[in-house]
């Protein structure tokens, strides 16, 4: 027993993995008390019906502007929106752990003292690319329980931003948060006016197919005046 909790919490990145990763577990203890893993929707009821399509592949052309959203890209990688974010980040945090723990017994970390943190980098690197293998049977998981990232929530009427730059029958794409999920919609600019790369805009409608719903600028004090 002591030997494993002296492989747990020495050297430093190891505890600094440890001591993240219990925290992960405080907060799915809490969540599995309060809602359960898939949350307190109902998955069988309506989740296909409060609105269009959410990271769906469509036969029109999306136009993304040159270099893209670096983040988004992240998140995208590691399947963020086709699932819940917390446990893509879970499963991030515990194959890191996982991975620092083998490389301390490995490379016999222990002797390095606190210059071990640094092995950490290459470890988060390492899980990062990692994750996006593992979540992927997850993501089939979700998407056979018609998981689409609202969590039962209507989306009409919510403010988004635009992560491509649309007009006229331009179909492109637009970013909301629901509780800590990112929600990834396909848009097209209602009246058909340009609507560019990083505005904020209102889900006011959806394609009679719901494959993508229809937008207008969010207005502010600055676009009334």
């Amino acid at each position: 027993m002591s030997e494993l909790v002296e492989l747990l919490f020495h050297p430093l990145s190891n505890a600094i993995m440890t001591v993240l990763t219990g925290i992960t577990a405080v907060y799915w203890v809490f969540t599995f008390m309060a809602h359960g893993l898939f949350g307190d929707h109902d998955v069988e009821a309506d989740l296909h019906t409060h609105g269009a399509d959410l990271d769906t592949d469509t036969d029109t052309d999306v136009h993304e502007p040159d270099g893209g959203s670096f983040f988004h890209d992240l998140l995208d990688f590691v399947n963020v929106g086709k699932m819940p974010f917390m446990v893509v980040y879970s499963t991030f945090k515990f194959i890191a752990w996982i991975i620092t723990l083998v490389s301390s017994l490995l490379l016999g970390l222990a002797s390095w003292g606190w210059k071990s943190v640094f092995i950490l980098l290459p470890v988060l690197v390492v899980a990062f690319i990692l994750t996006r293998f593992a979540t992927k049977p997850l993501v089939k998981l979700y998407n056979l329980m018609g998981y689409n990232g609202e969590e039962g929530y209507d989306l009409m009427g919510r403010t988004a931003k635009m992560r491509s730059t649309i007009q006229g029958s331009t179909i492109g794409a637009a970013e909301l948060y629901v509780k800590s999920d990112l929600i990834r919609v396909m848009v097209k600019s209602k009246t058909g006016e340009p609507i560019a790369f990083n505005a904020e805009v209102t889900l006011a409608g959806e394609s009679e197919d719901k494959k993508y719903y229809l937008v207008i600028p969010e207005i502010t004090l600055n676009n009334i005046v």
